[in-house]
């Protein structure tokens, strides 16, 4: 250092001292919540609504012969499997599968078991089952679900139940059979019930395995222009306490 020149600031003195303590490391992701598949196959051999149109495919491209990826078409009703009927299924004006809110289709539910109702759910038989219970709603009808056979005589929905269920603040009704109505209805009054109180609707459902009680329902319908359903896929989570 030239003689008479300022000494320099010493730069080690003014840092600050480092925290030597020892960082926690992150803990290990916790066991994710269970999944329930509820939803049926796709598939040539599906069930449909007597009439309606069977599930179909194929192919368009295949790999091979010039074309490197596979691609295919399918034909099917917009109710083939697990189904969210849109507004537009039972009301002239209603809402098209591309116009409902998905919120709707998410977020807590429960599973109610309603085998032994007989020819419909009513009002009282939900009524002296369910207390309390969270906007969406799920009824387990069938002793086990008909995978492979179309079943004429399913347990349906009351108008009374649908009316109940609406007092309670419920806004999504959900059953495993293909519909709210009997097969032979023609006044279709449990969905007229769903249209006055604007609630959604989900249909040929798949709860077998799946315990009564509450879960996170997620069945998002495609966005689907001018068409009066969707088909879904499904899922119930396990609520995380």
């Amino acid at each position: 250092m030239r003689k008479g020149a300022p000494a320099s600031p010493d730069f080690r003195e003014s840092r600050p001292a480092c925290n030597t303590a020892a960082v926690p490391r992150p803990t290990a992701n916790p066991t994710p919540p269970r999944l329930w598949d509820i939803s049926q196959v796709l598939r040539p051999a599906l069930p449909v609504w007597p009439g309606d149109t069977a599930f179909s495919h194929r192919p368009r491209w295949s790999i091979g012969e010039g074309s490197p990826v596979n691609v295919a078409a399918f034909e099917t009703t917009t109710h083939a499997g697990t189904h969210a009927d849109a507004p537009l299924h039972y009301a002239i004006d209603g809402a098209d599968a591309a116009s409902v809110d998905p919120g709707s289709y998410i977020g807590p539910c429960r599973v109610v078991d309603a085998r032994g109702a007989g020819a419909a759910v009513t009002r009282a038989f939900l009524a002296a089952r369910l207390a309390e219970p969270p906007p969406r709603v799920l009824l387990r009808t069938f002793e086990a679900f008909p995978r492979d056979a179309w079943v004429s005589d399913f347990t349906a929905v009351a108008a009374d139940a649908i009316e109940w269920l609406a007092a309670q603040g419920v806004a999504l009704i959900g059953v495993d059979a293909p519909s709210l109505d009997p097969e032979t209805s023609k006044t279709m009054d449990a969905h007229r019930a769903v249209l006055a109180h604007d609630m959604r609707i989900l249909e040929g459902l798949v709860l077998d395995d799946v315990p009564p009680g509450d879960y996170e329902l997620i069945a998002l319908p495609l966005k689907l222009a001018g068409l009066d359903s969707s088909p879904v896929r499904a899922v119930l989570r396990e609520l995380m306490v």
